[in-house]
Parts: C-alpha cells; sequence; structure tokens
C-alpha cells in the first residue's frame, strides 16, 4: 500500500516500513557493520520506497560528520575562480559531500570572519581558494583542529597545499621568450598580495639574472583586460620592449588591445605570452602563447586530499604541486632584429 506523508517522510516511518526501530535504520544509513544484511536490504528499499532523505544535521549527532566541505573563495567573477569553484563543486558530489561556500574581500578581518563562519557551520573540512597572506596567521589558528586544504600558495596557514606550481609557470614563459632570441622580459605581474603572482614575479626575476639579462622594473595589475590595457599602454610606447609576460589570460587581452592600438603588430614587433590558458585564449587576436594550469583539475584534487584528511586527519600534508605547460600559438616570434 503507497503511503503519503503531509510532511517529508521521517525516520520513524521508515523504521515502521522496513519493522526495524529508528536506532536500526540509523546503523543502516551510517554504514554500521553490525546489522545483518536482510536487515540492511529491508531499510534501504524502504528508504527508496518513501523517498527518505537524511538531515545533515541528523546525521552529524550520529557520525560526527556533516558531510559537507566549507569553501572559501574570493568575491569575484574572474575566470580561474568561477572553474576552480566548479572542479570543488563536481569533486565533493563524485565524493558524497555538499559544498557550503562564503565569499570574502580580500582583507584580515574580512578573510578571518569568513573562516570562523565555515568553522561554526559544521562542516567537516575547509577548502581555501583565497590569497590568505597577512591573515595567514590567524585563519591558522581557527583551521588548526579541522581538516584543511589551500589551493592559493598560503601555506603558512599550516594547510595542506593543492595548486599548480607558479614558480615553474614563470619560469616556462620567460625561457620561452629568451630562447627566441629577445634580450629581456618585461612583466605585468598580478596584485602584490596574492601569493600566486608573488611566486611569479620571483621566479620571472630569477630566471632573468640567471641568465645573465637585465631585470626591467615590474608593472602590476589587478587580473582585469583592463588593467592589462592600462599597463600595455605604458609599455606599447617604449620601443625597447619586445617582449612581455603577463601574469593572466585576462590582463593579456588589456595588453594585446593596448600594443594593437598604438600600432605595435603582434608578435612581429612585440611577443606576448599570458598565464592560465582560458578557453578564450586560443580565440584571441593572435591565438596567445600562454602557460596552461587546470584550475578545475585543482579543485578536484583539493576535494579529494581533503576528504582524505577528514578520514585519517593524521596523515601527512605534503604538497601536492601540478607542473604547468607551454602553450605555443601566434602571440610569440622572434624579436624584430633576429
Amino acid at each position: 500500500m503507497e503511503r503519503k506523508f503531509s510532511r517529508g517522510p521521517a525516520m520513524r516511518d521508515v523504521a515502521d516500513a522496513a519493522g526495524v526501530s529508528a536506532q536500526t535504520v540509523s546503523r543502516v544509513l551510517s554504514d554500521h557493520p553490525n546489522v545483518q544484511e536482510g536487515t540492511r536490504r529491508r531499510v534501504l528499499a524502504a528508504v527508496e520506497e518513501l523517498g527518505y532523505r537524511r538531515n545533515n544535521t541528523a546525521r552529524a549527532l550520529v557520525t560526527g560528520q556533516s558531510k559537507t566541505i566549507g569553501v572559501l573563495t574570493l568575491a569575484t567573477n574572474n575566470y580561474s575562480r568561477s572553474s576552480l569553484a566548479l572542479g570543488v563543486e563536481l569533486g565533493a558530489r563524485e565524493a558524497g559531500y555538499t559544498v557550503n561556500s562564503v565569499t570574502s574581500v580580500l582583507s584580515v578581518d574580512a578573510l578571518t570572519d569568513a573562516v570562523s563562519r565555515l568553522v561554526h557551520q559544521g562542516v567537516d573540512g575547509i577548502i581555501i581558494a583565497a590569497p590568505l597572506q597577512d591573515a595567514a596567521a590567524k585563519v591558522g589558528k581557527l583551521t588548526s583542529r579541522i581538516p584543511t586544504v589551500n589551493t592559493d600558495g598560503s601555506s603558512g596557514a599550516g594547510n595542506s597545499l593543492v595548486g599548480v606550481d607558479q614558480d615553474i609557470a614563470a619560469v616556462l614563459a620567460t625561457k620561452h621568450l629568451l630562447d627566441l632570441g629577445h634580450k629581456t622580459v618585461w612583466h605585468v605581474a598580478g596584485p602584490s598580495d596574492w601569493s600566486d603572482a608573488s611566486s611569479r614575479l620571483e621566479s620571472w626575476r630569477r630566471t632573468l639574472v640567471e641568465s645573465g639579462r637585465e631585470v626591467p622594473p615590474e608593472l602590476h595589475g589587478d587580473w582585469s583586460p583592463e588593467s592589462g590595457y592600462r599597463n600595455g599602454l605604458i609599455l606599447g610606447r617604449m620601443p625597447e620592449v619586445t617582449a612581455i609576460l603577463v601574469a593572466s589570460d585576462e590582463m593579456a587581452f588589456g595588453v594585446i588591445r593596448a600594443l594593437s592600438e598604438l600600432g605595435r603588430r603582434i608578435p612581429e614587433d612585440v611577443s606576448v605570452v599570458g598565464i592560465d590558458d582560458i578557453d578564450l585564449a586560443a580565440y584571441s587576436n593572435p591565438p596567445l602563447t600562454t602557460i596552461r594550469q587546470s584550475f578545475e583539475d585543482t579543485g578536484r584534487r583539493a576535494v579529494f586530499r581533503l576528504v582524505a584528511q577528514i578520514a585519517n586527519p593524521e596523515m601527512e600534508s605534503l604538497p601536492d604541486l601540478v607542473a604547468p605547460t607551454l602553450v605555443v600559438r601566434g602571440s610569440t616570434a622572434p624579436p624584430p632584429s633576429a
């Protein structure tokens, strides 16, 4: 006989349908080993028949876990952030977790408050997809007793690090331009309060020094195409500039626009390399040479690392850094004099 409920079915309803106690239903749903197979099948059949969905709060009271992952992201529409968030969502779904996200601006108080909210919401673990920098110490205290994975290089908080090796990204781009014959490489860096931007900046500078090349003064953008455009207007008026490493593809689009408006041909007069390899990079004019890093893959890997830490809080948190790859397209070539 079909049962109808004026409310959603409760655990008591499942117990009645299966002819067992509510405690037995709880044990089945918690994968308790001391349940007879026949009883387990009856309970699961009743769950399916009634369309029962277990309340996370009830699960947390029984198992000590909410099956929820907290994620801290920045309040931005930047491509890399949205792609990483998608990877987290997909990874969490595969692992049987739901995601509770909070956004923050880049300030110590805002970042600390955002992480505090996640901790007090009872999530099983946290993925920090935002640069911590000055907030690392305070955030580290908040997350000292909860599994935490960081994707933005702010390992100072004592968290497990999952991401792309940003040192290698800048080295690949800079060496590519030097190997083409450019005397030096100019750099439009990201914001100074981002760990990834700082890593790329230092690697660019070190690569030039180790190659015996002059290190030009760096310029800084905010990841937006507009900031790339403004910096491109500066670099485009300098005839000695023949090669530019831009810290993100989106800024690189702005640089290319500015150079074109100033009559500097790409790549005949100036070569440009971006970092990220977002979908639009292959369709810019000219197609953008860039450093490929998969944000979606980083999000998935961060979830899998976090789930492993939740299962084994004592596991060693070694960095999980993947090497990026160089994708050569039409925006780079030997310098005009070569």
